[in-house]
Formats: C-alpha cells, structure tokens, sequence
C-alpha cells in the first residue's frame, strides 16, 4: 500500500517562502517513478483544489502542471532515487492558508483529471501551512 506522509509546513509572513515535501514508501506494484504525483490544498470551508502535479515522466515542460493561482510561485519537483515530492512556495499570500495534501496515482487518470481531486488514488494527511499578513 503507497504512503506518503507530507511535511514542511508551518507559519509564514505574506512574501515569506516555505518547501513542503511528502515522502513516499509502500510502492509494490511499481516503482515511485512510474506515479504521477500532485499537490493538492483545502482552505477551511473551501473544496480540496489542486496546486500542482507532475506527471511520472516530468522533468519538462508539458509534463507539469499549475494552478493558475500559483504560477510563477510555486515550483514542484520529485526526486525518483529518494522517492520524494517537493513544492517549493515562494511569495506566499495569506490565501495560500490551507492544509497541503501530495497525492499520487499510478495510472493516467490524475494526471489527465487536474486540478480535480477525484482521480489521484492515494493521499497524504497534510500539512498545514498558515500565512499571515
């Protein structure tokens, strides 16, 4: 069973920067670079939206995706050999307020679905990132 557990959260000010990873294990029907792999964040009383994700083959343009609310700011990437995503988030507004969430999913249906959170097949418990003015 794939886990991924995220971290790097915490409190910044508005301008601040912060780099949120989510490290994966349990990966028994195929290896972490064959997974598509986002980022996902829920605000209190909001939907789960999608942030970025990156497709099994990203390293290039076309093969990464995001959120027009954060392009330009934030910045994900994956290392295959540690099996770990990584969201870098930069010139943080206090909007970006919201519990973090990676997500992954081993067949084209996430990857193919985002920003929508329905297709992704495993899921982290988040962390929290609070952004004050």
């Amino acid at each position: 069973q794939v886990q991924l557990v995220e971290s790097g959260g915490g409190s910044a000010q508005a301008g601040g920067s912060l780099r949120l990873s989510c490290a994966a294990s349990g990966f028994t029907v195929a290896p972490f670079y064959k997974y598509s792999m986002g980022w996902f964040r829920q605000a209190p009383g909001n939907e789960r939206e999608g942030v970025a994700a990156i497709r099994a083959d990203g390293t290039t343009d076309g093969t990464i995706k995001y959120a027009d609310s954060v392009k330009g700011r934030f910045t994900v990437s994956k290392d295959n050999a540690t099996s770990t995503l990584y969201l870098s988030v930069a010139s943080l507004k206090p909007e970006d307020t919201a519990m973090y969430y990676c997500a992954a999913d081993l067949s084209w249906a996430g990857w193919l679905s985002f920003p929508r959170v329905g297709k992704w097949a495993y899921w982290g418990r988040g962390t929290q990132v609070t952004v004050s003015a």
